[in-house]
Formats: C-alpha cells, sequence, structure tokens
C-alpha cells in the first residue's frame, strides 16, 4: 500500500507460529516485511524456557532472511540488513529473533553500530544491460501482433505510469493480473481483460513482466512456441524459469519500461498500421465475449447469479475504491468482471491463494489511506476464518464496505470433489452453515445487510456507503453457479 516495509512484532512460541502463514503469503507475493519475534533469554538456551521453540529455522525456507540478535548492541545492524535483504531482487519478508535478555539490556550508544536511514541500502532502480533495452525496443518496433502482460511488480515498483505510456505510444494490447490490475483505467483502448488466451495464442511478441511462469500461466505452457516471449522482473531466478525466452530483463520493471519507451522515441518504419488492426481485432473479441455473458451479468435470478454481483460491484467502484477479493469461487468469478480504476486499487491473496486476508487488508489499506474507500468481497469461507477481526475495525473506527458472497460452501473445493467423486460425496468438508453475516455485524456494532434480490444490491451498498461504519452485506448467491476458472481447475494444471 505505501512501497515501504511493514513491521510486525511479536512474542515467541505460538506468537511467532501464528505469524507464519502471514509470512509464507508475504514470501509468495513478493511483498517487504519485517517480522520480530521474541525467545527465551540466551541463558536459558535449550533448557525449555516459556514458549522456546527453534523460529530462525521455521522461518528460514519462507523468508528473504532469517536470524537470531546475539546481543544488544547487534539489534540496530541486524535490523538494517534484514530490511536490506527484504530489497534483493524480488521484495520479500525477514524475521529477526530477539531473546528476551538481549531486548531488555542496555548498552551505551557509542558503543553501538546505527545505521541511518537512507544510506544502509542501495537504489534497485537499475534497468539492466542497455543492450537489452535496445533489442526489446527492435523486437517491439517490428512486431505486428505485440501484447504485454503487466503483473505484482507493476505495482512493487510503482511503474505504472512508464507501463502506460509504452503501451499507448507502441500500440501495444495490455492484460494485467495481480497488484498489476488498474496500470490501465478501464476505458482505455489498450486495457484488455477477456481476450488473453486469444491474444497469446495469435501474438508474435508476448512481453512478461513482473509476473513468474507459475500455475497462472501453466508454468509457461500457455504461451506459444510460434510466439517470442521476452520476460522483465525483479529477480534473476525468475526469468527463463519452467520457460525458455527469447531476452530476460532483469531491474526495475518500471524503468525498464520507461526505457525502452524511450529508446522506441523516434524510430521510424515498423508496424503502427498492423497494430492499429491488431487492436481492433482484439477489441471486436472482448466485445463478443461481454456480450456473451451480458445474460448472467444482468441475471435477476434468486439466489443471485455470482456474475450479477461481480457486475454489481465493478459498477459501483469509484475512482477511489480500493478493491480487495479475499475467497475461492466467487472471488474468481469477481477478478473476471471487477476493475479498479487506478493502480494500487487491486489487493488480494496473491499465489499461495491464503482465504481469511481480507480483514487484515482492509485495515492497512483504510489505515494508510484514511481518505480512500475500501470495499472487500469476502467468500463465506474465507469470512469466516479471520472474521472477528471486524470488531477491530468496529473499535479502531475504520470504516469499510464488506460484502459477503454467500453460498454455504468452500466452493471452489466443492466443484473439483463433485467432478472427482460425485454427488454423494461431492460436498464433504465443505458444506458451511447458513451464517447470517449481517446480524454478525450488527451484534458488533457495525452496519449489516442481508439481500437475496438483484435489484437489492446496489441499494445496499449505498447505505453501507452512508453508514460510516464497518459494514457487512451478506448476499445470498447461487451455489450451483461456479467460475470459469474453476470448472477448467486451471490452478491444478
Amino acid at each position: 500500500m505505501t512501497g515501504k516495509p511493514g513491521c510486525a512484532v511479536v512474542t515467541a512460541g505460538p506468537g511467532t507460529t501464528d505469524a507464519v502463514t502471514g509470512v509464507a503469503n508475504a514470501f509468495r507475493a513478493e511483498s517487504p516485511m519485517l517480522l520480530i519475534g521474541g525467545q527465551g533469554a540466551t541463558d536459558q538456551h535449550l533448557m525449555g524456557s516459556l514458549q522456546d521453540l527453534p523460529h530462525v529455522d521455521l522461518m528460514r525456507p519462507i523468508t528473504k532472511f532469517s536470524a537470531s540478535v546475539p546481543t544488544t548492541g547487534r539489534v540496530s545492524d541486524l535490523m538494517a540488513m534484514a530490511f536490506r535483504e527484504c530489497y534483493a531482487g524480488a521484495p520479500g519478508p525477514s524475521y529477526l529473533e530477539i531473546p528476551r535478555d538481549v531486548l531488555d539490556k542496555r548498552v551505551p550508544l557509542d558503543k553501538v553500530v546505527r545505521p541511518q536511514a537512507g544510506h544502509y541500502r542501495a537504489s534497485t532502480r537499475s534497468v539492466g544491460d542497455p543492450a537489452d533495452i535496445e533489442r526489446l525496443a527492435d523486437l517491439l518496433h517490428h512486431s505486428e501482433r505485440p501484447c504485454i502482460l503487466l503483473g505484482q511488480q507493476v505495482w512493487t515498483c510503482r511503474g505504472a505510469e512508464p507501463a502506460a505510456a509504452l503501451c499507448r505510444a507502441a500500440q501495444v494490447p495490455a492484460f494485467m493480473n495481480g497488484a498489476g490490475r488498474g496500470s490501465l483505467p478501464p476505458h482505455d483502448p489498450h486495457h484488455f481483460q477477456l481476450t488473453r488466451r486469444y491474444a497469446f495464442d495469435r501474438a508474435d511478441l508476448i512481453v512478461i513482466v513482473g509476473t513468474p511462469f507459475d500455475f497462472r500461466l501453466g508454468y509457461g505452457k500457455r504461451l506459444p512456441s510460434s510466439a517470442k516471449v521476452v520476460q522483465i522482473d525483479l529477480d534473476y531466478r525468475t526469468v527463463g524459469r519452467n520457460r525458455d525466452v527469447e531476452l530476460g530483463l532483469v531491474g526495475d520493471v518500471g524503468a525498464i519500461l520507461g526505457a525502452v519507451n524511450q529508446a522506441l522515441t523516434g524510430r521510424v518504419g515498423g508496424r503502427a498500421d498492423q497494430r492499429r488492426a491488431w487492436l481492433e481485432e482484439l477489441r471486436a473479441e472482448e466485445t463478443r465475449l461481454e456480450e456473451a455473458r451480458l445474460p448472467n451479468l444482468l441475471s435477476d435470478a434468486s439466489p443471485i447469479h455470482p456474475l450479477r454481483l461481480a457486475h454489481e460491484l465493478n459498477q459501483f467502484l469509484t475512482d477511489d475504491t480500493i478493491y480487495i477479493g479475499d475467497g475461492g469461487d466467487v472471488v474468481t468469478t469477481a477478478g473476471a468482471v471487477v476493475k479498479p480504476h487506478r493502480p494500487g486499487q487491486w489487493m488480494d491473496p496473491g499465489p499461495l491463494g491464503t482465504l481469511g486476508v481480507g480483514i487484515g487488508f482492509a485495515m492497512a489499506a483504510k489505515l494508510t489511506r484514511p481518505d480512500q474507500e475500501v470495499l472487500c468481497y469476502f467468500g463465506d469461507g474465507a469470512f469466516s476464518l479471520t472474521g472477528w477481526d471486524f470488531e477491530t475495525m468496529v473499535r479502531f473506527g475504520l470504516p469499510f464496505i464488506g460484502v459477503v458472497g454467500n453460498n454455504s460452501y468452500m466452493n471452489q473445493i466443492r466443484f473439483g470433489q463433485l467432478a472427482k467423486y460425485g454427488p454423494e460425496r461431492g460436498e464433504v468438508g465443505n458444506k458451511l452453515g447458513d451464517v447470517h453475516y449481517d446480524r454478525f455485524a450488527q451484534m458488533l456494532d457495525g452496519y449489516g445487510e442481508e439481500v437475496r434480490r438483484p435489484q437489492d444490491i446496489r441499494p445496499a451498498l449505498e447505505r453501507a456507503r452512508q453508514s460510516g461504519k464497518p459494514a457487512l452485506i451478506n448476499v445470498w448467491v447461487d451455489p450451483d453457479q461456479f467460475a470459469a476458472g474453476t470448472m477448467n481447475q486451471t490452478m491444478y494444471k
């Protein structure tokens, strides 16, 4: 949210183990943060002190840096070391363990190494090899059917502006995933959402920016061998992993895209006319796909079709709304519909797929951007995991609009089980109760409302907006309507 690393402090033992999932999510989502955990006194090492665990070893596989502070005089320089490691390559979390006696002891300041802000780490805004910048500019200049995928790191590097400038200047259609959503506004002629597979299958040049060849791209297999593929990433280890590339560039993705745009300036010839035809072809296909799903987007069915709810949420967004998705099937459905208006207005669990992040994300968004509206769309299963922190938002006066797409199932899991095992065993372990989350919100002195008819969605959202309170709108959605990604089981292929 801020572009700066976060910091959390927890106790030893269960305090640290409770933080493991959050740290693991930050690790996969490339979020810089420092977790500081406690430990028994050093003179009680291996004696069975209260909450004693091998925290450093526990955290090492899911952090970029994990260490214990041996003496009080080392606290500040080890913190600097930990923060520095957060930005080595792609960002990520670090962990520091501070034993109790180290924390309590006092030492003279003149005996301590105290790194100064702005001086303990170098800039990471590298553009890589200038020759590769020119080569990518050449590839774009001569391409007839290029496309670009803008991923998480475009927002990490605050690179939306140069990314949009390159797409517009070079007439390149753009797709976005993760926090890269919002890099181009919804009505920009270079913004596309539904035609990514169509574009990839026909492109002669595909530029992948700031997102790995992981399950979301079929480990690179969804990129045809007929296309030249360029990958740009903060981390050298990511480039070319799972799939060979024509060209790999390592550095700040925003700086690289800006440099490529500059390298294209003044070039003559090329295939700009063909790229206009390419954009028109993609727009026609995008329009066809949008019209094909329009009956579901506008469906008056009850229980409510998940696409209708997603459509209403998208229409409800303003230029200042931060959208958070926290769930499985219903949030996957919304991911193909909701279009944030600006950069930095999309948050989701990331590639770890951690359900339950929504309330924490909503708190962070509202605390760091108090003047912006926060809208969080939950699956009912996801909200149930951490929903009690709704009370924390009430207690701290953090208004937000929460919407629960309630189908009374862990529905993404349910679809897979039904497909594999049939109706007799398809609902084992994924059926939830018919929980009235609106009453839960009211009990905690928030705003709560139930919606069962599609035409009541927008008025309920407006009332939640006007309430000035943390709000939950409990929307009953059809459990037998599944997201396309769920039905294709693309997350497992």
